[in-house]
């Protein structure tokens, strides 16, 4: 059973993996043998996150500096990976950036860059891994949210990525099924992480609320979702494609008013 979810050999690619809910994936990948490519913006943050995961989990592991964004980036980095590893086995879609106002407050350049980033970026870097993909079979992680299923109401342009996150998983995993890439997402649930930091300044009494309405009783960690991530990038899942898992304690199962 445990060579079912065994991924050494394996070459994972993940964006935003620096930090937060994307870091704790990285992790959690490396911890079952695979390879890691981080993938941001913030280079320092990158270099330590790398060399933690290089001394931990004695894997190969580099990072790579890449805007979403821009597509030439996203080339830029499958074409370092490709060159450094030989092979892009799995890619986590984790990078992504939230804004919170109310909707009549938002500009057209700020709806641009949530949804440029949070869904287009996905696109980008799932249609630049395809080719390598192809040769082999891979898997695709893209990180939803609970907002995937549920409003927001000063998160309207991240609410709409995330649904629409869902869609091009179900696409994607229709597109590429005979090319034997599985296309899942995860939707987290209330997570501790540097983005969520916001939400508690924004929302007094969030804390309370999230505990209260989880059924687990808490906050998720990082940490929450690197079995999750393992078991949709390996073999273990070599037969679901297109669907969604929620990572986060019960929270969208719950009908508790509060």
């Amino acid at each position: 059973m445990n060579s079912m979810f065994n991924l050494k050999g394996k070459v994972a690619i993940v964006t935003g993996g620096n930090s937060g809910i994307g870091n704790g994936i990285a992790r959690g990948l490396a911890s079952a043998g695979s390879d890691i490519v981080i993938a941001a913006r913030d280079e320092a943050k990158t270099a330590r996150a790398v060399q933690e995961i290089k001394e931990k989990f004695d894997v190969r592991a580099m990072g790579v500096r890449v805007d979403v964004r821009q597509e030439k980036s996203i080339k830029e980095m499958v074409q370092q990976t490709v060159e450094a590893f030989g092979k892009i086995d799995i890619l986590v879609n984790n990078a992504g950036v939230n804004i919170r106002k109310m909707p009549e407050e938002f500009s057209r350049e700020e709806w641009d860059e949530v949804l440029e980033i949070n869904l287009r970026g996905a696109f980008l870097c799932s249609q630049a891994v395809y080719p390598t993909m192809k040769e082999n079979g891979g898997k695709i992680i893209n990180i939803g949210s609970m907002t995937s299923i549920v409003g927001a109401a000063k998160a309207a342009p991240y609410s709409c990525s995330k649904a629409a996150i869902v869609k091009l998983t179900s696409s994607l995993a229709i597109a590429w099924a005979r090319d034997n890439i599985q296309v899942n997402t995860i939707l987290p649930g209330w997570i501790d992480t540097p983005l969520t930091a916001g939400s508690r300044k924004a929302f007094p009494g969030l804390d309370n609320h999230v505990e209260s309405r989880t059924p687990a009783g808490r906050w998720g960690s990082p940490e929450d979702f690197a079995g999750p991530a393992v078991f949709l990038a390996s073999a273990a899942s070599d037969f679901v494609t297109g669907a969604s898992l929620a990572v986060d304690g019960g929270y969208s199962q719950s009908t508790l008013i509060v």
